[in-house]
């Protein structure tokens, strides 16, 4: 739902708030006043193209703001359009491009008028129309078709994937056979080469790293030693044993002094005894770390991707050994999903062939009620080959049009007028009600070239319309206008020598003035008895429910 709309400098409007509530808001004012500058400015919310034409003469930018209500939460879209023709956009506050305006609001509004922004022209809409209309066994009937349909793709690009591995299978198999025979050749261990790196420099400096741990420990143990200094220092503090406990201390902590040097002296002969003086061993420990080098290069870079490329290189060629097993379940579940899929559509056809004549119908009733008496409608349903089929179904759906008697019913896009197309749409809409997911409906000109009786119709269907959607209307009919649930004045006036627009949602005491404008020109007391009028007459339909 749109909740506010704020518009500053955009053409002729200098500053405008507007609040809008959920029913139906109609924009009313004099020919010329701005009120399709709003419409524009809703327009740019929605991602249509910006002109620097758009912008106030003198002002720097145009902006246009919006808090939208979408799935319970508020959200506040922002635009500007600077005077050389530079576009920005926030969605709360967080920078946006055009397209991400159209995504997010795509969905939200739907904004019929003379000109673009029209799903109704998109025949690539019209199949989902006709199933909303349909209603929810339709909607269960294409989401079953549709998980069908992605089955089918899923399955065929796993079938491909397969094939593409197994094209060049000789090739690839002798290729994955080498880097495991290669790898197998060395036979690497995980961590093997962390082992040899920390072992070479003992292999490496093993001279002079036994005479450097033996002489440290004849230094420790030999004669004049440090154990034999430290022993004899032992006994001599031994002599005077609790005398002084201070003494005792110094005694306890030689007597450790004298056992760690006991300790490092053996682990200083241990080490001397084991390290290696063999110039083949050190040969074979670089040879060795050479090779793995060799294989970390062509592998790695480390030895444990060596060892995960030898796995998956093993696991590949299994794949490829029971390749043509692998081809029959691919190609299997490709035909099994495609028949779901023929199911699927079978009986989305069947739906469709069922609802047709009354959708027709509706429309035409519809249409008769809003100025199109004559009007004659189609839906031209081809089917499609099988590799054409889209998510929507199995067939092109494009709605047909006749605006008069005797006339071959043609495509909208090409021979609807833009009123007509305002109808129509209004008609579609009405047909659809509250089955139409889109929560905001925007009408500009919808009543063009209407009156009378006939207008009463278009207000009485505008108000059924905003019992389940938010309907925004530019009007220039006091018999629409007396339906709505708000009424939003549009003016213009000079102000310091320049022509301001001006825009505020008037009370219920002074609509009856606005309408007697609308139906007079005037608030003569005719004028406002009719309108008191049309707006109790309204009030009464729209409380008895239509």
């Amino acid at each position: 739902m749109l909740s506010e709309l704020h518009v500053r400098d955009l053409a002729l409007v200098e500053d405008v708030w507007l609040e809008f509530g959920p029913g139906l808001t109609v924009l009313t004012g004099e020919t010329g006043a701005g009120k399709t500058v709003l419409v524009e400015a809703l327009k740019l919310l929605l991602g249509e193209r910006a002109d620097s034409a758009m912008v106030r003469q003198g002002a720097e930018e145009a902006l246009v703001e919006g808090r939208f209500v979408i799935d319970g939460r508020e959200v506040l879209v922002r635009r500007r359009v600077s005077a050389e023709g530079r576009s920005r956009c926030t969605v709360d506050g967080e920078m946006a491009t055009v397209g991400m305006l159209a995504e997010l609001l795509g969905g939200q509004v739907d904004l019929h008028g003379q000109h673009e922004h029209q799903a109704l022209l998109s025949a690539a809409r019209h199949a989902a129309y006709l199933d909303r209309f349909i209603g929810a066994e339709a909607l269960e009937a294409l989401e079953r078709y549709r998980d069908a349909y992605t089955e089918v793709g899923d399955a065929a690009r796993a079938l491909q994937a397969l094939e593409d591995a197994l094209a060049d299978r000789g090739r690839r198999e002798d290729y994955l056979r080498f880097q495991v025979a290669d790898i197998d050749a060395a036979a690497p261990r995980a961590g093997e080469d962390a082992e040899l790196t920390a072992l070479l420099p003992r292999l490496r400096h093993g001279q002079r790293l036994t005479a450097a741990a033996a002489s440290a420990h004849a230094a420790i143990q030999g004669e004049s030693g440090v154990s034999e200094g430290l022993t004899a220092a032992t006994s001599a503090l031994a002599a005077a044993g609790g005398l002084d406990p201070a003494l005792d201390e110094l005694a306890d902590a030689v007597g450790r002094l004298d056992i760690e040097a006991q300790e490092v002296a053996a682990s200083l002969r241990t080490y001397a005894e084991s390290v290696e003086h063999d110039p083949a061993a050190l040969d074979g420990t670089e040879r060795r770390l050479h090779e793995l080098g060799d294989l970390m290069r062509k592998y790695g870079p480390a030895l444990d991707d060596v060892l995960r490329t030898r796995e998956e290189a093993a696991k590949e060629i299994e794949l490829l050994d029971s390749g043509e097993v692998g081809i029959e379940q691919a190609r299997a579940a490709v035909a099994q999903a495609r028949e779901r899929l023929v199911t699927a559509g079978e009986a989305i056809v069947v739906l469709r062939d069922g609802a047709e004549d009354a959708f027709v119908d509706g429309l035409r009733g519809a249409a008769a009620d809003l100025a199109l008496p004559t009007a004659t409608f189609a839906v031209a349903r081809t089917p499609l080959p099988e590799t054409a089929w889209t998510a929507d179904g199995p067939e092109r759906v494009e709605f047909l049009f006749a605006s008069g008697t005797g006339e071959e019913p043609r495509p909208l896009a090409r021979v609807a007028s833009g009123g007509e197309i305002s109808r129509v749409m209004l008609a579609l809409k009405s047909v659809l009600g509250a089955a139409d997911a889109v929560p905001v409906l925007a009408f500009d000109e919808v009543d063009a070239g209407i009156g009378g009786a006939t207008a009463l119709a278009v207000g009485k269907r505008l108000a059924r319309l905003a019992e389940s959607h938010q309907v925004l209307v530019v009007t220039h009919l006091p018999q629409v206008a007396a339906y709505a649930d708000s009424q939003v004045v549009v003016s213009k006036s000079e102000e310091s020598g320049r022509t301001v627009t001006r825009a505020g949602t008037i009370g219920e005491d002074e609509r009856e003035g606005e309408i007697a404008r609308m139906l007079a020109g005037g608030a003569s007391e005719a004028g406002l008895a009719h309108a008191r009028e049309l707006l109790t007459s309204a009030a009464s339909e729209r409380r008895a429910g239509g």
